[in-house]
């Protein structure tokens, strides 16, 4: 078409469409807008983004009160209420105490009781520190035997479909069970390392010593220099205990791996452990290891210890890598009355969200998200950032632990554009059964330097398809980049 041919507009026509333009861009799409397409694809959203500090709060929204599943967004509840409960320094400790005294030549008469001090990140490392601070103390031989005592909580009922499958089988390491006496996030550790010559079986052993604490059917087959390796592994258990299955092949020239999956039973592989490093330093052992739910005996004396890291160390593995095994164990120390289970847990939970003004309802029934019946709304997510805000003590350990889509330990969040890369910090939370779950909630900096919050939380149902990350956060992103941009 000839353009020549086409009417000329008016200046003043034209100098009132530029300004027009400049008045509605880009604040008018300072909105949802591009988010809100999923709910013609069937899915359920409750979202809302907001200024601090502003008599004009609310930027934009989506059924902001309606109840959603927020998946591991959950953690974010939990890292504000253990916050606030212990301090950013606090330290859950683990003892080995008895009421049995040293002899002259180094023999504890009477049974070494494990103290599981419900630390959610305890590791061979700090097995080996007891043994280590066992040996100073003066014992060379222990004339009873080793008592693993997770009276605090444990065993802990499951609750969940995976920590329920898990006690006959599993194929991964966070569906351990839970117990305040677990070491190595309640899983076996073992090494598989290539054979010397390819056809022959790899050699596997455990992480922590020369052999394996527990039996293993090895099915992995050593290749020739530069063949692959892969690995498959799960752990079954059986009327003799667990076994870990290990198949697929590992070159002769591969580093060694190590591979984690979910014990049967997390304090009864504390004992295990725990007993052979004894032995492997040369402290003699009267009786074999047994698991109690009692705690130690009144007038026990404390004979080595072992601190975890700090609350504020410990919530930066829960939040950055989602480790639910981590968040369900830091939930139930929240519970004060012995034998926890993981329901007084949410309770406890829910008990800090109701404490907040104008949070509204709530339902947590685990500090991880596992569990589907959790429950709260993006306002109330927001309620929750805004007040760790305002906590001008606690707000530093508590944002330091979401993470920068720029830096983020998790992929799949690098995405966006610079503005929303660098001017955000967020958590994620994703379910896929009994129904999808994309769940981001976190702060903002504006282009001004404004600080405000933000949540998201996308449900589907058994009709609606699987639903990739990339179509929740790419306008999620986009969305944020207007309001950061007109702010």
């Amino acid at each position: 078409m000839n353009n020549a041919l086409l009417p000329r507009r008016p200046r003043w026509m034209v100098a009132s469409l530029a300004a027009l333009t400049l008045l509605v861009s880009p604040a008018a799409m300072a909105d949802f807008s591009r988010l809100a397409a999923l709910q013609e694809s069937g899915f359920a959203i409750s979202a809302e983004a907001r200024l601090l500090n502003s008599p004009k709060a609310t930027l934009a929204s989506i059924n902001p009160r309606e109840m959603r599943s927020p998946a591991s967004v959950t953690k974010a509840y939990l890292a504000a209420a253990a916050l606030n409960r212990f301090g950013p320094q606090h330290r859950f400790t683990t003892e080995l105490v008895s009421r049995g005294d040293i002899d002259a030549n180094g023999v504890l008469q009477g049974d070494l009781v494990f103290n599981g001090g419900g630390d959610p990140g305890l590791t061979s490392e700090n097995l080996w520190r007891l043994v280590q601070r066992l040996q100073q103390a003066g014992v060379r031989e222990v004339a009873g035997g080793l008592v693993v005592s997770q009276w605090r909580f444990g065993p802990v009922a499951c609750i969940t479909t995976d920590r329920c499958e898990a006690l006959d089988r599993v194929a991964n390491s966070y569906s351990a069970p839970l117990s305040s006496a677990g070491v190595n996030f309640g899983s076996w550790c073992v090494n598989v390392a290539p054979a010397v010559a390819p056809g022959e079986p790899a050699l596997i052993t455990h992480c922590d010593g020369p052999s394996s604490l527990t039996r293993v059917d090895n099915r992995v087959t050593t290749r020739p220099d530069n063949s692959g390796t892969e690995l498959n592994a799960e752990r079954i258990t059986d009327e003799r205990g667990d076994i870990m299955r290990i198949s697929g092949q590992i070159s002769t020239n591969a580093w060694p791996r190590d591979v984690y999956r979910a014990a049967s039973d997390s304090a009864a592989q504390t004992a295990q452990t725990l007993h052979a490093m004894l032995i492997r330093s040369g402290i003699a052992m009267g009786a074999e290891p047994r698991v109690t739910t009692e705690p130690p005996p009144q007038g026990a004396s404390r004979l080595a210890a072992v601190d975890s890291k700090p609350v504020q160390e410990i919530l930066l593995r829960v939040m950055n890598y989602s480790n639910n095994y981590m968040a369900d164990v830091l939930a139930l120390n929240l519970v004060e009355t012995p034998k926890a289970q993981l329901r007084q847990a949410g309770e406890a939970l829910e008990a800090y969200a109701n404490s907040l003004p104008d949070h509204g309802p709530i339902t947590l029934e685990s500090g991880s998200g596992l569990t589907t019946e959790n429950r709260t709304s993006a306002h109330g997510v927001n309620v929750m950032l805004e007040s760790m805000f305002h906590q001008a003590s606690l707000f530093p350990s508590f944002v330091a632990a979401f993470q920068s889509p720029a830096n983020g330990v998790m992929r799949f969040i690098r995405r966006g554009s610079e503005t929303f890369q660098h001017n955000v910090m967020l958590k994620t939370g994703t379910l896929n059964q009994p129904f999808a779950v994309r769940a981001v909630a976190g702060y903002f900096r504006t282009e001004s330097g404004r600080w405000g919050v933000f949540s998201v939380l996308v449900n589907g149902d058994s009709r609606t398809p699987y639903l990739n990350w990339t179509k929740v956060l790419e306008p999620l992103a986009q969305d944020l980049d207007a309001m950061i941009q007109a702010h």
